[in-house]
C-alpha cells in the first residue's frame, strides 16, 4: 500500500511538472513575457525609482532584493552544511 501511494504521489508530481514545461514559452521567444519591456522599464526608471546611481545595483538592491536574500541564505546554509560535514564529530585543539 505504502509503496503504491509514493508512486501515485510521484506520477501526479511528474505531470504536474510536465504541464507546467509544456506551459513555458519557447527559448528566445519574443512575445514571451520576459521580454514585454521589463528591461527598458528598469533602464528608464531605476535611477528615479530608487534614487541609485548604479542601474545594476538598483536592480539587484530594490528591485530584486528578495530574490537577492534568498540566494545568499542558500548559499550561507550549503557553506554551514558543507563545514559541519567536514569537521563534525572531530575534536580540534
Amino acid at each position: 500500500m505504502r509503496k503504491t501511494l509514493t508512486i501515485v504521489i510521484l506520477l501526479g508530481l511528474l505531470t504536474l511538472l510536465f504541464l507546467m514545461v509544456v506551459e513555458m514559452p519557447l527559448y528566445g521567444d519574443p512575445e514571451a513575457p520576459a521580454h514585454q519591456g521589463i528591461m527598458q522599464k528598469y533602464l528608464a526608471d531605476s535611477a528615479r525609482d530608487t534614487g541609485a546611481i548604479n542601474t545594476i545595483a538598483a536592480i539587484i538592491i530594490d528591485y530584486r532584493a528578495y530574490d537577492t536574500l534568498g540566494e545568499a541564505t542558500v548559499l550561507f546554509v550549503a557553506v554551514i552544511a558543507v563545514t559541519a560535514a567536514l569537521y563534525g564529530g572531530y575534536e580540534h585543539a
